[in-house]
């Protein structure tokens, strides 16, 4: 002791670690010849026979937060739901009816799988069964579930019936939800608490709905607007005039100006998509679409048309310029 307490590095040594530091030809290692911690040998290439919660249990006492691990409540699993939803419903939104199969609670047991709980003979209440295994680097604990109790800690005299001792049933629901407007392919919604049943009284998970919007034969969308193409006749083209026209919202009186071009696009503000309180634009584009066949009055038209000076246009004029 003398020895100990009148060499300073010494006295350094033992404040901090104790006797221990001196013990099994330590030389003032507190860790022995590779390493001695808490009672537990750990010779040879190190961390032999060693669990680090058999080093926080033989610190603290007792199977450190085995208990609280088994026991704890856990939160349900989240479901995904995919749902396919019309072009219009993902535009102004709707209200849809959904069938699902959930986890809930078996009344019968009060979700616990069975009746009179006893301590687990298998892994004697822990929930865990550790297991001893050799290899050429020395012994290593492994630690599983128990298989008997799935790592309760208890089983039961007699299981549920209802259940299969699981604690929960199956059940198929059917949940309204509300589909916002404006979703779009891919968009998701969540609807709190209506997953699967939580363990040991947790709360229950979430149900995410993703949606997929089918094709409109006339509309499609790009963000928040809306593109349509109108098919028009060349007179309707050359000449303009108006034309009823179908929207989201309903028919509109469209104005097509005179001489029109294929491909011009007209722009309705206001008859897109929402979002907030504003609404993306509607644009058309015209298509004009020449006739396939005339009868003998329009091939008239067409020829006395024709003495006329059609060709006056710039593009005629760059066009001919270049034959010149």
């Amino acid at each position: 002791a003398y020895d100990t307490l009148s060499d300073e590095n010494k006295r350094k040594t033992y404040d901090q670690f104790g006797s221990a530091a001196f013990e099994n030809n330590a030389g003032g290692n507190p860790y022995g010849s590779y390493g001695s911690y808490g009672g537990f040998n750990t010779s040879g290439f190190g961390f032999e026979d060693i669990n680090i919660d058999d080093i926080l249990s033989n610190m603290f006492g007792g199977s450190f937060g085995s208990s609280r691990r088994k026991n704890r409540p856990q939160k349900g699993e989240d479901v995904l739901y995919r749902l396919t939803i019309g072009f219009k419903e993902a535009v102004f939104g709707a209200k849809e009816d959904i069938t699902i199969d959930l986890t809930e609670k078996c009344e019968e047991c009060d979700g616990k799988g069975g009746f009179n709980p006893k301590k687990c003979s298998t892994c004697n209440g822990t929930g865990k069964v550790r297991r001893s295994q050799s290899s050429l680097f020395g012994s290593f604990l492994t630690e599983t579930t128990c298989s008997d109790c799935n790592g309760t800690g208890e089983t039961f005299e007699r299981r549920c019936s209802d259940c299969k001792g699981r604690g929960y049933v199956v059940k198929r629901k059917t949940i309204t939800i509300t589909i916002p407007e404006g979703v779009d392919t891919g968009s998701q919604i969540r609807i709190k608490g209506k997953g699967q049943v939580g363990i040991n009284g947790g709360e229950n998970g979430d149900i995410y709905v993703e949606f997929k919007v089918e094709d409109d034969p006339i509309f499609r969308r790009e963000g928040y607007d809306i593109f349509m193409t109108l098919p028009i006749n060349i007179v309707e083209a050359t000449l303009g005039g108006e034309k009823e026209v179908p929207t989201l919202d309903g028919k509109i009186i469209l104005t097509i100006p005179s001489c029109s071009q294929n491909k011009d696009k007209l722009r309705i503000r206001g008859r897109g998509v929402p979002y907030g309180t504003k609404r993306g634009d509607l644009y058309i584009e015209l298509d004009v679409v020449m006739p396939s066949k005339l009868d003998r009055n329009q091939r008239r038209l067409f020829e006395e048309l024709a003495n006329t000076n059609l060709d006056s246009s710039d593009k005629f004029k760059k066009f001919n310029k270049y034959f010149k």
